[in-house]
């Protein structure tokens, strides 16, 4: 048996006053979960919670998200999260606000033949 991935879901969010990293990429996880659909493993007869899920998140400042926060907002398996440099800042001319925008992909992956 070996980990194969048997989806890869993508989202983004923003953070758009105030340049809260980790908001950012919570909304891009929750974009990106709310764009799949699980019920195949159910009718597979896979447990959900052995599934591995492996979370990326990209923003321009990886260091100010709080990694554990996106690995809890996870509802279902063995889930492992890491932020890397992506994403986009938009600073506001003229005044002190930033707008953040995070990608968010999300993989699958189970123990199968």
């Amino acid at each position: 048996m070996a980990l194969k991935r048997i989806i890869l879901e993508m989202g983004s969010g923003n953070d758009l006053h105030g340049g809260d990293y980790t908001k950012a990429a919570l909304r891009a996880v929750q974009d990106a979960l709310h764009h799949s659909s699980l019920s195949f493993i159910r009718t597979l007869g896979l447990d959900i919670k052995t599934m591995q899920v492996e979370v990326t998140i990209g923003v321009q400042r990886p260091d100010k998200v709080d990694i554990e926060a996106v690995r809890k907002s996870l509802p279902y398996g063995v889930v492992t999260a890491k932020a890397v440099k992506g994403g986009l800042d938009v600073p506001e001319e003229g005044k002190h606000d930033l707008a953040v925008i995070a990608s968010a992909a999300i993989a699958v992956r189970f123990d199968l033949p």
